[in-house]
């Protein structure tokens, strides 16, 4: 019994002691690896605790679980939980109801229930799932519910005392009434568009469902409209007793608030009378119009009549797109107008070769090798000899055996020849720009279409990485073969590279272009 007491005092200890793990901590498990399966030990835990059962085992919560597979090993599910305590989702405990033995006590065994930062989150992802499956609606009950309430206050206002605790329980259940009411109608509303899927359904379908809302529609309009007078005059009855009503409710209200002091329980006292207030300013809004515009009910109903209207323009979309008809007179319209904003008679011309197809037609292989132009005009092209099988037949080959493959030799060895030439010229050019010595812009003199090219490409990228106009630049090239350095000169200085393209001109500088090799 020594060691029974101190093998308790010992665990108490470590665990009022033990660190509390971060908020954070407790949402670890729904992003994890291992998400399903802690998943579903923490849905065991929410049930027990709905049926009111404090403490789980391991093999319980196995017995228990509804798994996507097999069911994990009993050693598995331990490690979870012990990971779940840590995370603070849940509590442990030892457990010593099931010790049969000296052996059997020592054993790490443990009870599990859900800590307070494990009930939150629960509650949290339930919450959760209920809104995002919450499908809005549009009550019609909840109209009948609130006009029978407001009628019951105006028969309790008519009393010369009413009591506190009918006062109490027909604001209370009138208030329930109406937030849910707005709540389905704020999320039926924003949600119009969503729920009419109708963009890629049959056709049946596309009609029952076209039925069904319309009818529904009609009704909740139907009732919004007989029964939101009758709710109107009532609320405005009590305009000269609901002062008193909503202060009675309150009053009922702050009987249960923790005691204090008098200047704390007679805030709290105001404070529920605020809200109370706003609740009935909320009510009155919805269904009386004030001076900055009409009631909300009214705002309701437009926007559940342009909701018909939405679903039939949404139905003649799907039909035209399954028909493929194409309105030609709004395209042509579109057109004139961009014929309309043309510049210039070129621009139009290209705009109608663009929108009519009438681009030439140089891309066909029975066209002679001579280098003709793309604008050419037909009429004015060599003429093309095509073959009679091709009049007749639509192809100028006939069917039988394959031709024979065409040995391209002499083709290779003339893209060979052209790629030596490319090297030798432009090794020519490294040759001459890049000495590593320093020279001038205006001390170059003229350059061949390789040298320049080579010159343009190494200037460019010295200038990318200046980032002042008077900045000395040193930076190898993006190939790494060549080491470039740019020093600008005086400001009003010129210079002038003569090209076969033109006269290359700017500020001077002093280029030095030195391979990597070298340098």
């Amino acid at each position: 019994m020594t060691n029974t007491r101190v093998f308790l005092a010992f665990n108490i200890n470590r665990m009022n002691t033990s660190a509390t793990p971060p908020t954070r901590e407790l949402f670890r498990h729904v992003t994890t690896d291992k998400a399903a399966l802690y998943r579903a030990i923490m849905d065991v835990f929410a049930a027990a605790k709905r049926q009111f059962r404090p403490y789980l085992r391991p093999d319980e919560v196995l017995r228990e679980a509804t798994w996507l597979g097999e069911p994990p090993p009993l050693e598995e599910i331990r490690s979870a939980l012990a990971q779940l305590v840590d995370w603070g989702n849940l509590e442990s405990q030892p457990d010593t109801a099931r010790v049969a033995s000296i052996d059997d006590f020592y054993l790490a065994r443990f009870l599990y229930r859900l800590s307070h930062g494990g009930e939150a989150v629960e509650s949290a992802l339930a919450t959760f799932a209920q809104a995002l499956k919450r499908r809005g609606e549009l009550q019609s009950v909840a109209l009948e519910d609130i006009h029978n309430r407001l009628e019951a206050l105006v028969a309790l206002g008519g009393d010369s005392a009413p009591d506190d605790a009918k006062v109490h329980e027909v604001l209370r259940d009138l208030v329930r009434v109406f937030e849910d009411l707005t709540e389905n109608a704020q999320a039926f509303m924003a949600g119009i568009a969503r729920s009419v899927e109708v963009q890629q359904a049959e056709a049946g379908a596309v009609v029952g469902f076209k039925k069904r809302l319309i009818d529904y529609l009609e009704r909740f309009i139907g009732d919004l409209v007989s029964r939101s007078g009758a709710i109107a005059q009532r609320i405005l009855a009590l305009d000269g007793r609901i002062e008193a009503m909503l202060y009675q409710a309150a009053n009922r209200e702050a009987r249960d608030i923790a005691p204090g002091d008098v200047g704390e329980q007679v805030e709290a006292l105001q404070a529920r009378v605020s809200a109370w207030r706003e609740r009935w300013q909320g009510l009155r809004l919805w269904f009386v119009a004030d001076d900055h515009g009409p009631a909300q009910a009214e705002a309701l109903r437009a926007k559940a009549r342009a909701a018909i209207p939405q679903l039939l323009t949404a139905i003649a979309a799907v039909n035209e797109r399954r028909s493929g008809r194409s309105d030609r007179s709004a395209d042509f319209r579109i057109l004139a107008q961009w014929f309309a904003d043309c510049a210039d008679d070129h621009e139009a011309h290209r705009l109608a070769r663009a929108a009519f197809a009438l681009n030439a037609a140089r891309h066909l292989s029975l066209l002679p090798a001579a280098d003709v132009a793309a604008t050419t005009p037909w009429a004015e092209a060599p003429a093309v000899a095509i073959h009679p099988r091709l009049r007749e037949y639509g192809t100028a080959t006939m069917r039988g055996t394959a031709t024979r493959v065409r040995n391209r030799d002499v083709e290779r060895a003339v893209l060979a020849q052209q790629i030596a030439q490319e090297h030798q010229q432009v090794e020519a050019a490294r040759a001459r720009l890049a000495t590593g010595d320093a020279c001038r812009l205006s001390e170059i003199g003229t350059l061949g279409l390789h040298e320049f090219d080579l010159f343009l490409a190494v200037l460019g990228e010295a200038l990318a990485g200046q980032s002042l106009p008077n900045e000395t630049v040193s930076r190898a090239t993006t190939d790494g073969l060549l080491k470039v350095c740019l020093e600008p000169l005086e400001e009003d200085s010129h210079a002038a590279i003569e090209t076969p393209l033109g006269v290359f001109s700017g500020r001077d500088h002093r280029l030095t272009i030195t391979p990597v090799m070298d340098a």
